[in-house]
């Protein structure tokens, strides 16, 4: 399992595996811990009839587990059983977290994120796309 605590005190690590430094995920940080919060207001459907304590032990419980998680998910797009692995779930459940943290950043951050589009219909396609990336580095 992955040492979640290990790579948010090294910097090289938290940027290979998330692509922000450790500034930048602090920033970013406070931002996703109230838009997390306030969905979780927002989601309870009935009132409980236990305590809360009961039941299996989330493996992301603090916001900066969740943040990292999902940060993870988009630099690196590891399969859900690959995720599931490092972060101790089953595969279903690194998939519905990954439902669920992807609105939420996409709610802190402000803004949709550009994701790459997977597809290609053709070969003269890919060459086009191509061409026009090369040409926007430039």
């Amino acid at each position: 399992m992955l040492d979640i605590n290990r790579v948010l005190k090294e910097d090289r690590l938290l940027r290979a595996l998330t692509g922000l430094n450790r500034k930048a995920f602090d920033e970013l940080l406070p931002a996703f811990s109230v838009q997390l919060n306030s969905e979780a207001i927002a989601t309870t459907q009935k009132p409980r009839l236990r305590a809360r304590g009961g039941g299996r032990k989330a493996r992301l419980l603090q916001a900066s587990y969740k943040l990292f998680f999902i940060l993870f998910y988009f630099k690196c797009y590891p399969t859900f059983d690959v995720a599931g692995v490092l972060f101790d779930l089953h595969r279903s459940r690194a998939h519905r977290w990954m439902l669920r943290l992807q609105s939420i950043l996409e709610k802190s951050l402000g803004k949709k994120m550009a994701l790459p589009e997977r597809k290609l219909e053709s070969v003269g396609e890919f060459i086009t796309r191509w061409k026009s990336a090369c040409i926007s580095n430039d």
